[in-house]
C-alpha cells in the first residue's frame, strides 16, 4: 500500500538530529573534563559541578525539542513579528535590571537563577528576518527593503552592545550572508569585507602613513592605466577617501570606543608573545594546550593543561582546549567534521525548502552556527580575537544550549512538514 505524501515529507530529518544528539553529548563529556578534579574523585552527575548542572539544561532542551514539534508549523512564521517585539524589550530592560555575568550585564533572573535574552534573540530575528524576506512584494534589490533588514538586525546588535557583549552582537552580522544568498549584490559584500579586512591591517600596520601612500599610489595607478572618464574617477576618489576614512577610524575605535580589557584583547590577537603573562595569557595557554595534546591527545581527564586551570573560562568560551588537549589532532578533527556535516545539512534542509521563510530562516541557521563555529576554534588558536563566544552545544551553559537548539529544531519542524506549505519561492 502507498503511503501518504505527508508521511514521507513530514518525518524528522534524522541525520541532523543525530549529528545534534553527538555533539551535545561529546560537549557533555568535554566540559565534565574540563573541570574534573582527579583528587577529589568527582562524578560526571554531580550537581555542584558544571557538567551535573549541564545535564539538567541537556534535559530541558529535550522539553523544548518535544514542544517546538508539537506547535503547529504556522505559528513560527504568524508570530515571528510580535517575538522580535518582545525580545528588543527584554533587550532593552537588561541593562537597566539586569545582572552582571563575567563582566557582561547580559542576564535576567532572580538570585543563581537566570537567563541570557540575547541568546534567544538570535533565533527570533532569524524568524523575522525570514517572515520579512517570505512577505509578498519582497525584493532583494530594493533599496527600502534592504534597509528594514539592516534595521531588524542592527537594532538587536545595537541593544546587545549596550550590555557590552560584544561578541554575541557581532553574531548579528551573519545575517549578511542570508541577505547576500536570498539576492543582495555581491558588490555590497564585497565593500564591507574589504573595509573590515582593511580594518585589520591596520591593526597591524603601526605607521598608517604606509598605508595612505599604498591606496595613493593605487588611485593613481588606475587614474592613469584606466579609462579616462568623470565617473570612474570620482568613484575611484571616492573609494579611496572611504578607505583612508576607515583606516583613520581605527585609532579611535581602539582607543575610545573599546573598553580596557576589549582593547587588551586586541593587543593579544595582534602580539599575544608581547605579553604573555598579562593580555596575551589566554591566547598563549589555549594553544599551548591544543598544542600539548599532539596527535591522539593525553587521554580522557587527563589534560594536564585543563587541571592545573592553566586556561580560563576552560569550561564556556575555551572548550575546544579540552578537545584538543585530552583528544589530539584526531578529537579535533571528529569534531571539526561533525560541525561541517551538520552546516552541510542545514544547508541541504534550506535548499529544498518551499517557501522563501523555511528558506530564509534555514540560511540563517546556517549562518549563525558558522559564525560561532569558525570564531570559537579560531579565537582559541589565535586567528581570531577572543571576543567570547560560545562553542555550540560544547560550551557550558543554559540559555546557549537552548538557543542553538531552538534554532536548529524549529527548522527540522519547518522542513518536516514543508510538502504542507504553498511553494513560494
Amino acid at each position: 500500500m502507498m503511503k501518504r505524501e505527508d508521511d514521507i515529507t513530514g518525518a524528522i530529518d534524522w541525520t541532523t538530529v543525530l549529528i545534534y544528539a553527538a555533539l551535545v553529548l561529546l560537549g557533555w563529556l568535554n566540559i565534565f573534563a574540563s573541570v574534573y578534579d582527579e583528587e577529589a574523585r568527582q562524578n560526571i552527575f554531580d550537581l555542584t559541578l558544571n557538567s551535573g548542572r549541564q545535564l539538567i539544561f541537556i534535559a530541558a532542551s529535550l522539553i523544548i525539542i518535544v514542544a517546538i514539534l508539537v506547535i503547529d508549523m504556522r505559528f513560527y512564521e504568524a508570530f515571528a513579528y510580535i517575538a522580535y517585539g518582545f525580545i528588543l524589550v527584554l533587550l532593552l530592560l537588561v541593562p537597566f535590571i539586569g545582572k552582571e555575568v563575567g563582566g557582561n550585564k547580559a542576564w535576567l533572573g532572580i538570585g543563581i537563577f537566570g537567563v541570557q535574552p540575547s541568546e534567544f534573540a538570535k533565533f527570533i530575528t532569524a524568524l523575522a528576518v525570514g517572515r520579512y524576506i517570505g512577505s509578498v512584494g519582497f525584493r532583494m534589490d530594493n533599496l527600502r527593503h534592504q534597509l528594514v533588514l539592516f534595521l531588524m538586525i542592527g537594532t538587536p546588535m545595537a541593544l546587545i552592545m549596550l550590555q557590552k557583549d560584544t561578541g554575541t552582537a557581532l553574531v548579528f552580522a551573519s545575517f549578511i550572508l542570508v541577505f547576500y544568498r536570498e539576492g543582495m549584490s555581491p558588490f555590497l559584500m564585497a565593500v564591507g569585507i574589504c573595509g573590515a579586512l582593511i580594518f585589520i591591517l591596520t591593526l597591524f600596520v603601526p605607521n598608517q602613513y604606509y598605508l595612505h601612500g599604498g591606496i595613493v599610489m593605487i588611485w593613481l595607478v588606475l587614474v592613469v592605466l584606466g579609462k579616462k572618464k568623470m565617473k570612474r574617477i570620482l568613484v575611484l576618489t571616492l573609494g579611496a577617501l572611504i578607505i583612508m576614512g576607515i583606516i583613520e577610524s581605527v585609532d579611535y575605535v581602539v582607543t575610545d570606543v573599546l573598553k580596557p580589557h576589549q582593547q587588551n584583547r586586541i593587543k593579544a590577537f595582534i602580539n599575544p608573545d608581547a605579553d604573555p603573562l598579562g593580555f596575551g595569557w589566554n591566547v598563549t595557554q589555549s594553544k599551548i594546550a591544543i598544542g600539548s595534546g599532539g596527535f591522539f591527545g593525553k587521554g580522557f581527564l587527563k589534560g594536564t593543561q585543563t587541571k592545573f586551570d592553566f586556561v580560563p573560562e576552560q569550561s564556556t568560551d575555551f572548550i575546544f582546549c579540552t578537545i584538543g588537549e585530552e583528544h589530539g589532532w584526531i578529537g579535533s578533527l571528529v569534531t571539526i567534521s561533525l560541525f561541517v556535516a551538520l552546516l552541510l545539512r542545514i544547508i541541504f534542509l534550506a535548499d529544498r525548502q518551499k517557501n522563501r521563510f523555511a528558506r530564509a530562516y534555514g540560511y540563517s541557521v546556517a549562518s549563525i552556527f558558522f559564525f560561532h563555529f569558525a570564531i570559537n576554534i579560531g579565537m582559541t588558536i589565535g586567528l581570531f580575537p577572543v571576543i567570547g563566544i560560545p562553542l555550540p552545544f560544547f560550551s557550558y551553559g543554559g540559555s546557549a544550549l537552548w538557543g542553538f537548539t531552538t534554532l536548529l529544531f524549529i527548522l527540522l519542524k519547518l522542513d518536516a512538514h514543508r510538502g504542507q506549505v504553498l511553494q513560494r519561492i
